[in-house]
């Protein structure tokens, strides 16, 4: 495994780091937590140090099943990355952005970007009790809420970081100008964005900026939740209540197919999965710290450390990038 510093900050991540929304269950059709906490287990065992995580994930389940599987490991050499900011509890009392419906066993339940002082500290304070901890390593916004000022909530930040419950603090799913806004009252040294073959609009404005400013960039869903496996195209049945039925349908699944096609030669030369080498060709890309991979169960966790025994040479970079241009 590889370790990078994280943008301005004293944290060294594991270039893989652990994605904990699948585990969840909340979207992804379910989840089974002897399988998920094996799954944080072999990550630690080997070499994956850094986990990300969100009370929105499960409902809390994701930080809960985290917090117990870490607490058998040596806290100080495991990172704990956890948010704030979507509120599904009711707890804002209707305040905030409305978001999105999530489904829950079938129920719908109301979700809303709310990010007050209030709920900043009140959020913070159940995840240490999920992660069974007394501090977490970076905590990042989840959404920008328009309804409240990013300065109030950055104050909100600074008191957790004066109290020593964060060690550092980093956004996700801000632009340019809400990072600079942020950085008027707290650092930031991260920006956790969505980021994949399939998607670099990043490398337009946000990258340059944060490359310049040296704030790292944290890489979600480089697997596209799974279609980029290839395993969509092999058995194409998911389950009703998993969020990838409406998900892929935003991408041209045939063009999808022909470059998965198109990497497998590659894939094969160098004995490794497709999901392993769109990983290592996110890791390599210009101004991404680290990568989010997601494991249900230990196999997937350990294919996923496993991405970095391995490099892509010049060329080998060359030809990915070709195919992924044919993409429209």
């Amino acid at each position: 495994m590889e370790y990078r510093k994280l943008g301005n900050s004293e944290l060294e991540l594991s270039t893989i780091t652990y994605g904990a929304f699948a585990i969840g269950g909340t979207m992804w059709a379910g989840t089974d937590k002897k399988d998920a906490i094996d799954s944080i287990h072999a990550s630690i065992d080997h070499g994956v140090t850094t986990i990300d995580t969100a009370p929105f994930y499960g409902f809390g389940l994701s930080e809960e099943m985290i917090g117990e599987a870490v607490k058998s490991h040596d806290r100080s050499k495991v990172q704990l990355l956890t948010k704030f900011g979507l509120v599904w509890d009711g707890s804002n009392n209707g305040k905030g952005d409305y978001f999105f419906d999530a489904d829950d066993n079938g129920k719908k339940v109301p979700i809303y970007k709310y990010s007050s002082k209030q709920n900043v500290i009140k959020e913070i304070e159940e995840s240490l009790k999920r992660l069974q901890t007394d501090y977490i390593d970076l905590l990042q916004i989840h959404w920008p809420d328009i309804t409240t000022p990013i300065s109030e909530t950055m104050e909100a930040v600074e008191t957790l970081i004066q109290q020593g419950k964060i060690r550092a603090f980093g956004v996700s799913n801000y632009n340019v100008s809400q990072i600079q806004e942020a950085q008027k009252t707290v650092q930031v040294v991260s920006d956790q964005v969505a980021y994949s073959m399939l998607n670099r609009k990043i490398e337009e404005e946000l990258i340059p900026f944060t490359v310049a400013e040296n704030i790292g960039i944290i890489a979600y869903s480089p697997m596209e939740r799974g279609l980029l496996t290839g395993k969509y195209f092999l058995d194409s049945k998911l389950k009703e209540n998993d969020h990838r039925n409406g998900y892929f349908g935003k991408f041209d699944l045939q063009q999808v197919k022909t470059l998965i096609e198109e990497l497998s030669s590659l894939a094969h030369s160098k004995h490794v999965s497709i999901s392993q080498l769109v990983l290592r060709w996110t890791t390599l890309q210009k101004g991404i710290a680290v990568v989010l991979a997601g494991a249900r169960n230990a196999e997937q966790a350990i294919s996923n450390a496993k991405t970095m025994d391995f490099d892509l040479s010049p060329s080998e970079l060359e030809f990915i990038n070709q195919a992924i241009a044919k993409i429209k």
